[in-house]
């Protein structure tokens, strides 16, 4: 057995949650490789060492006082050190950091120092192998992440070492400048990791116990997910759930490597496994709901727009040219209707509607602002009978207008428009259908 184990900034935010990480690692020998986040807030009041270093690198590029911030960062780390026990000294990192600081080397190092520092700790207290995630994780001139590249020098780097800590977040360019995923990027650490040494699990470590059936700010203690699909996940992810990093699915999804979801702070918890595909029934007709606010229709009505040949071509060239990324399109036999976000809409609103009007002379042209989108996702959902009519009669029963409905050939999501201020109301109305009344 090959397990690959990442543990996000809750985990290791202190002396005693590194303890907590140690008992975890320990108490099973697959446990051989390990991606440590930078240490997150120990705290409500506490800052992430992450945005601490992006702080003091500002001010040294700037030529302003950044000692006192440096000196926090120390402080962080030293406590760590100090509460570990460890025989560890990090002046000379600490030295070129500021160097490079002060030498304005990028922004994206700086972000970096976090996780390199906190891999060198981890190596440290576990006595493993300390990989520099620069050494193996490429990236192109224009910050790609290299994926066949990355794959062959990690795979032939790993392959002789039992076992090894490999920090998250970065790897480097050709010019050997640091680049950085984006932000959460250590999930796709390792993933590439995973995939790299062909692990036969890819464990995830945070301080919730797995993937929630919905947004906990939204309903109280919803259910936790047992098992998802990637595709699920994917879903899911995209409409704003965020336990796990989107991207960091395709490294181990070209592998077929489960992610198991585990909390740090709760290991006996069963967590979320995160497959490619499964027989087991899931408990719930969905597997989740998710969702995002702030969006704005388009609605085009011309008649016998059907018979137009590339009639929605058109119109999508109009948004393309203006640099709208389009979320949704549904559409009748003499209407479309175009959801985009709001933000990136109201400064080309008026350059598209006169586009539209030139590209395909519509009979009308209507506007609506401040939508919601809501999907409902879950494997359960294909051949189950009313699932759409029972969504329907949730919301109406909420008193929630429904502004939109669409639902894709594979009957695994169905996406739904309101209002944002009924956007709360409908995803408990959903939840309240399909799970409060399955319990």
């Amino acid at each position: 057995m090959k397990t690959v184990v990442k543990f996000g900034g809750s985990s290791l935010a202190s002396a005693r949650q590194f303890k907590k990480v140690g008992d975890i690692i320990r108490s099973d020998k697959s446990r051989r490789y390990v991606i440590p986040s930078a240490p997150g807030k120990r705290n409500d009041k506490d800052e992430k060492v992450t945005d601490l270093l992006y702080q003091c690198y500002d001010a040294a590029s700037e030529g302003k006082s950044y000692k006192k911030i440096l000196d926090k960062i120390k402080e962080r780390y030293q406590e760590i050190i100090d509460g570990l026990d460890l025989n560890l000294n990090l002046d000379h990192e600490f030295q070129t950091i500021e160097e490079n600081f002060v030498a304005k080397i990028g922004r994206d190092y700086a972000a970096s120092r976090g996780e390199y520092l906190n891999g060198m700790v981890m190596a440290a207290y576990l006595g493993y192998t300390f990989i520099d995630a620069a050494d193996v994780i490429y990236f192109d001139e224009n910050g790609n992440f290299l994926s066949e590249e990355t794959d062959r020098e990690l795979s032939e780097k790993l392959e002789n070492i039992e076992r090894a800590v490999i920090p998250g977040f970065y790897g480097s360019a050709p010019d050997g400048s640091i680049r950085t995923f984006s932000r959460g990027g250590s999930d796709i650490t390792g993933s590439i990791v995973a995939r790299a040494i062909h692990a036969d699990l890819y464990e995830n470590w945070t301080d919730v116990s797995g993937f929630l059936v919905s947004d906990p700010h939204v309903i109280k203690n919803p259910q936790v997910i047992e098992t998802i699909t990637y595709k699920e996940l994917r879903e899911l992810s995209y409409m704003g759930a965020s336990v796990l990093h989107e991207d960091a699915i395709f490294p181990v999804r070209k592998e077929g490597i489960p992610i198991h979801i585990r909390n740090t702070n709760k290991p006996e918890d069963k967590g979320t496994l995160i497959v490619e595909n499964t027989c087991r029934r899931p408990k719930y007709t969905i597997t989740g709901i998710a969702g995002k606010k702030g969006f704005c229709s388009v609605y085009i009505e011309k008649a016998m727009m059907n018979a137009e040949v590339g009639f929605c071509r058109k119109v999508l060239e109009v948004f393309e040219n203006q640099g709208i990324s389009i979320e949704h399109m549904p559409s009748g036999i003499d209407t479309m209707t175009v959801f985009v976000h709001q933000t990136e809409f109201v400064e080309h609103e008026q350059s598209v509607i006169s586009g539209i009007h030139r590209a395909v002379h519509p009979d009308f042209i209507d506007l609506e602002s401040d939508l919601a989108l809501i999907a409902v996702v879950g494997r359960g959902m294909r051949g189950s009978r009313g699932t759409a009519g029972r969504i329907f009669s949730a919301l109406a029963h909420a008193r929630v207008n429904v502004k939109m409905i669409d639902q894709g050939s594979s009957e695994t999501n169905i996406i739904i428009g309101v209002k944002n201020a009924d956007f709360e109301a409908a995803i408990q109305a959903i939840y309240d259908i399909f799970i409060t009344t399955e319990l």
